[in-house]
């Protein structure tokens, strides 16, 4: 593929996997995504979807996911110089991030996918990224988001832990979070039972707690403007073109 023709885009924006078709050779794909995967985690943010969801599909893969595989690598091909960019800052740091998830986003399972992603500085580059499927079926949008909020408020008590570490006097707390579901964040500040909201699992109310400790802030953030929609869904380019200054640095 060091020849090939360069893509803009990771893959199509209507990318679906059914479960048909002649399962291939599950070698070579696995040494493609397990290289993706490792490019994915210390590079390059905008490939965390796609990568997620072909990691999905190592043990038996089909010719339509090492065809999305291949266009990745065409994508890379096209991109190949956008990489982290880290510069001192003339302003303190102070952790921010962004939670979003992706509704029911796998048409097989129906499960919904999570992304978050943090930065220390108003500009980027991001530190910590991720997109990955949530373990279990939301039933709205406003749980979807909850769910994924959990898991953003997971990483920024890690990496608040991590930076006191590195510097005791700098301050971490709260975390400001941006979120772009009103229900989510009402769920989160109103510790209130409601018939939409009481099933959800405790293990995710842990939210609240942290609001309330004033461990974490949420803030809402328009959705044209929520960074973390590039690791919930497939990237086009206008996306690309409009978040890379934050997610890669200027």
């Amino acid at each position: 593929m060091s020849e090939c023709k360069p893509r803009s885009t990771p893959c199509e924006q209507k990318l679906h996997f059914d479960t048909e078709g002649e399962v291939i050779d599950s070698t070579g794909y696995r040494e493609i995504v397990g290289s993706l995967i490792y490019i994915m985690t210390c590079t390059r943010p905008d490939l965390s979807w796609i990568v997620s969801k072909l990691s999905q599909h190592l043990a038996e893969p089909k010719q339509q996911h090492w065809a999305a595989a291949k266009q990745l690598l065409r994508y890379l091909k096209g991109t190949i110089d956008q990489e982290l960019h880290y510069k001192k800052s003339e302003e303190s740091l102070k952790l921010e991030g962004y939670s979003d998830a992706d509704w029911a986003a796998d048409q097989n399972d129906r499960r919904s996918t999570t992304g978050y992603c943090f930065s220390l500085t108003e500009n980027g580059p991001v530190i910590s990224w991720k997109s990955r499927k949530q373990p279990t079926v939301a039933l709205s949008t406003c749980e979807a988001e909850y769910m994924a909020l959990a898991a953003t408020t997971q990483e920024s008590m890690y990496l608040v832990q991590l930076l006191k570490g590195v510097d005791l006097n700098s301050p971490h707390v709260p975390v400001k979070i941006y979120e772009d579901n009103q229900g989510a964040i009402a769920l989160s500040k109103n510790p209130v039972s409601r018939q939409r909201s009481k099933h959800v699992d405790i293990k995710y109310h842990f939210v609240r707690s942290a609001y309330a400790e004033g461990k974490i802030s949420i803030t809402y953030c328009p959705t044209a403007d929520m960074v973390a929609d590039v690791l919930t869904k497939p990237l086009t380019k206008a996306k690309f073109d409009k978040f890379k200054g934050y997610l890669f640095g200027e």
